[in-house]
């Protein structure tokens, strides 16, 4: 199998310019609606795809602490950006001790909360459910969890998460709509079905449990491609987005952020990017002001799931 530089000859090399010499598209923040915050690398569970690794030994990126989140929420204000959105992702968010916390400082300053979660044993916990309770009781209506369900069948899910997976995952949306949470669902195009046949089996299986999730509405079913760094793509160049007919403002590093507390660093990071973690050159600094500028589409991901979606720039 080809690795990433092989298979995309020397590309992806420079932040300014393209392989062939050419300027390298830019994105600005040009509307900030969400800040996500990572809460940490270590996750219950060790998947076959994970594309930020998470395990329950990997602690690359430490546990954020409930006043880090407050840190940036007061930044936030400072720098009046027009965020309605803080989202939580990991790792598994319900695996940090202070999630709960972390959720209610967003949530007592206004924001909708939506938090990344596998639904499984660290959510159950006896404090995280009372938690939950709580704050739904509190701020109905302003919490999503977005589950993460693979597949909608068994198998093919637990192929991905280990054996017993779905089961746990079910019992914890089960726990979560007999509650009135608001849920959506992550789920994997890795496994060859068409988008069409997926949403379709996404739907029988929300429909068997009663789950009140539209498989069709893109931002309640979420449906994630194949992160695969060694694919082959074409670098995007600023000529590119008149011939895609795409502006800069639809690529999501023009409207979040990414906060990431590294191990061993005294501060957290602000990262252009939820997918590209361990990425230097998607690292923008300490503060939300450094991380005003301008995003350079200097990586693979950048082209192949963020502006291209299939489409070629070759012009």
């Amino acid at each position: 199998m080809k690795d990433i530089a092989t298979a995309n000859d020397g590309k992806f090399t420079d932040i300014a310019t393209t392989a062939k010499g050419e300027p390298r598209a830019t994105v600005a923040l040009t509307n900030p609606e969400t800040l996500w915050f990572n809460t940490g690398t270590l996750c219950n569970i060790e998947c076959t795809n994970c594309y930020i690794l998470s395990s329950p030994k990997n602690d690359a990126l430490v546990y954020i602490t409930a006043d880090e989140v407050r840190e940036y929420l007061d930044q936030l204000e400072e720098r009046n950006w027009n965020v309605n959105e803080i989202a939580f992702t990991g790792g598994e968010p319900f695996m940090n001790p202070q999630m709960i916390d972390m959720t209610e400082a967003a949530l007592e300053r206004g924001y909708e909360v939506l938090i990344l979660t596998n639904a499984m044993m660290p959510m159950m916990r006896k404090k995280s459910r009372e938690g939950l309770l709580r704050l739904q009781a509190a701020y109905p209506d302003k919490i999503t969890l977005r589950i993460s369900v693979d597949h909608y069948s068994k198998e093919l899910h637990d192929e991905e998460r280990g054996k017993g997976a779905f089961d746990k995952t079910v019992t914890g949306m089960k726990w979560l709509s007999e509650n009135g949470f608001t849920m959506a669902v992550a789920g994997r195009s890795v496994f060859g079905d068409s988008d069409a046949d997926s949403r379709a089996g996404y739907a029988t299986f929300f429909a068997e449990n009663d789950f009140r999730i539209d498989a069709y509405n893109p931002a309640m079913t979420v449906l994630f491609p194949e992160m695969d760094e060694t694919v082959e793509v074409p670098e995007i160049t600023t000529a590119c987005w008149g011939i895609l007919d795409k502006s800069p403002d639809a690529v999501m590093c023009s409207s979040s952020r990414m906060v990431v507390k590294r191990r061993g660093a005294e501060k957290p990071a602000v990262l252009a990017c939820t997918l590209l973690a361990y990425s230097p050159d998607f690292e923008l600094g300490e503060t939300l002001e450094e991380a005003e500028r301008d995003v350079a589409l200097n990586h693979p991901h950048c082209a192949k799931f963020c502006v291209l979606g299939g489409a070629s720039c070759s012009g």
